[in-house]
Parts: C-alpha cells; sequence; structure tokens
C-alpha cells in the first residue's frame, strides 16, 4: 500500500501545481484582456480625435479608414486663426491659473484650521463639508447665480465664473487636505512655537511646504476642471464673445460661413485644447502620483 501511494503522490502532486499554474496563467490573461480594454476605450476617442484633425472633411464623414489618406496639417493653422484661438486661449488660462491658485490658497488654509484648531462648530462645519463634497452645481442653479452676478455688475467678467467655480468645488479639497495636515506630526508646531511662529507662520513655514503631494492633487484637479468647464462659461460669455474660453470658442468651429459642418477643423481645435491639459499632467505627474499614493495610506 505504501509503494502504490508513493508511486501515486508525486504524479498527484505535480498535477496540482500545473493546475495552480495554469490557473494563475488564465488570471493573468484575463487582467491583462482587461487593462487593454480599459486603455483601449480611454485612447479610442482621443485617437480619433486625433487622426481626424487631420484629415478633409469629405474624407472624415466619407471614409471608415481611422489614418488619414493625407495629413492635413494645415487644418491646425486654420483653426487657429478662424476660432481666435489666441484670445481664447488666453481666457482659458486667466481662469484655470487664478481658480488653481485661489483653490490652492482657500483650501489649505481651511483644511490647516479645521485640523489644527477646535473651535464651537468645527464639528457642523465637517460635516457640511463631508455631505456636499459630491454635490456640483445643477442646471437649476445657472439662473440665480446668474442673477446674482449681475446684480453686483460682474456677470460680463471672467471673475464671476472664477468666483462661481472656487465657490462650487471647496468642499472635497479642504476635505483632502484636512487628512494630509492632520498626517504632519503636531510635534513641529510646538517646535515653531518654540522659534517664534505664531497660527500663520506655522501654515506658512512648515504646513505648506509638506502638503506638496496634496497640494500638487488639488492643483492638477482643480486646472483640470476649470479647462473642462464649458455650460457656466457659455452662459456668462453668451453676448460677449470676447470673454469665451477655449472649449466654448471651440464649438463656432462646426459650421462655416456657408453653414456646412466643418467637423474636421472642430476636431483639430479640440485637440488644441486638449494639449495644455496634457502638459500640466506631465509637469505634475510626480506630485500628483505622490499625493494619490500618500492619501491612501493617511488619515
Amino acid at each position: 500500500m505504501n509503494s502504490i501511494s508513493s508511486r501515486v503522490n508525486p504524479a498527484g502532486g505535480m498535477g496540482a501545481k500545473s493546475s495552480v499554474r495554469l490557473a494563475s496563467m488564465i488570471g493573468w490573461v484575463i487582467v491583462w484582456l482587461f487593462l487593454l480594454i480599459i486603455v483601449f476605450s480611454i485612447l479610442y476617442p482621443v485617437l480619433f480625435t486625433l487622426f481626424g484633425s487631420l484629415k478633409t472633411n469629405s474624407e472624415l464623414l466619407g471614409s471608415t479608414n481611422m489614418i488619414p489618406k493625407a495629413w492635413q496639417w494645415p487644418n491646425y493653422i486654420e483653426a487657429w486663426k478662424k476660432a481666435n484661438f489666441a484670445l481664447y486661449t488666453w481666457n482659458s488660462l486667466f481662469i484655470s491659473v487664478i481658480s488653481t491658485v485661489l483653490n490652492l490658497i482657500i483650501c489649505s488654509m481651511g483644511a490647516y484650521a479645521l485640523a489644527r484648531r477646535n473651535f464651537p462648530g468645527r464639528g457642523t462645519i465637517m460635516f457640511v463639508l463631508a455631505a456636499t463634497m459630491f454635490i456640483t452645481i445643477g442646471a437649476i442653479t445657472y439662473r440665480p447665480l446668474y442673477d446674482m452676478m449681475k446684480s453686483v455688475h460682474m456677470h460680463k467678467s471672467l471673475w464671476s465664473i472664477i468666483l462661481i467655480f472656487i465657490g462650487t468645488h471647496l468642499s472635497f479639497y479642504i476635505f483632502l487636505l484636512e487628512r494630509f495636515v492632520k498626517a504632519v506630526p503636531k510635534d513641529l508646531d510646538e517646535a515653531a512655537t518654540i522659534d517664534g511662529c505664531g497660527f500663520f507662520g506655522i501654515y506658512w513655514r512648515v504646513i505648506l511646504p509638506l502638503l506638496g503631494p496634496g497640494l500638487g492633487v488639488v492643483g492638477l484637479f482643480t486646472f483640470r476642471d476649470a479647462w473642462n468647464q464649458y455650460i457656466l462659461p457659455l452662459i456668462f460669455t453668451m453676448t460677449n464673445p470676447s470673454l469665451r474660453p477655449l472649449t466654448v470658442g471651440v464649438i463656432s468651429l462646426k459650421y462655416s460661413t456657408n453653414a456646412a459642418a466643418e467637423w474636421h477643423l472642430m476636431l483639430a481645435g479640440s485637440m488644441l485644447s486638449i494639449l495644455p491639459i496634457l502638459v500640466v499632467y506631465f509637469m505634475t505627474n510626480k506630485s500628483f502620483i505622490g499625493g494619490i499614493t500618500s492619501g491612501s495610506v493617511k488619515g
């Protein structure tokens, strides 16, 4: 009996190892297929826009080939001139940069005060921030927001878009940065106090430099959201085309003077509007990844 089991067991052990190996390989294949599907679904719209922007309008509408027959690089020059992209790019940069800087200052200060001070109403404020951080402005609020800005004579200024945007994006970012501030040891605050720093001095000299990863995440998200917003700038710039940002200006490329849809120019304009976001992401990539990783383990 022992001799039979000694002959059977090695084969059975090898069979079990083969099964485990096969299951592991199948698992990796499924994971890679899933990842490839995600990558393809993300990249396909970008590639379609890129190749479509380098076609003629007739080829774009009548051909099923992804790659253009002839690369129409002049489409970008025509789109830049026709849609007044220099002005629209400046408007988008003004809105996005100012919104990002103000949001970083306000959110970091709010997070520092909430994390380092106990005061009456602090719990209520934290509850409101947590309850409203996933709520954004909807179509029903655009009319009262416009009327409010009109009453203070700011409805024809880009500052109205900036103030509304900041006010509707504070909750999540303050709540996020408050987690980062809490992760900074309070011993550093005490050491800075001994060295003569006050409450603001601790924030400026100690807390703010240590919030680099968190500020990178908040800054990138704020810039992206400010750059991509469409409905709000459309409402406030409807009667003043000179204040339009790129997201609104690109739509003007859809139709030419003879009312024919020029989709190739619109796709070229869309690609031009995507480039600044890609540049900002590559510049802040390390801070963004570091902030996501830090935020996943601190708390």
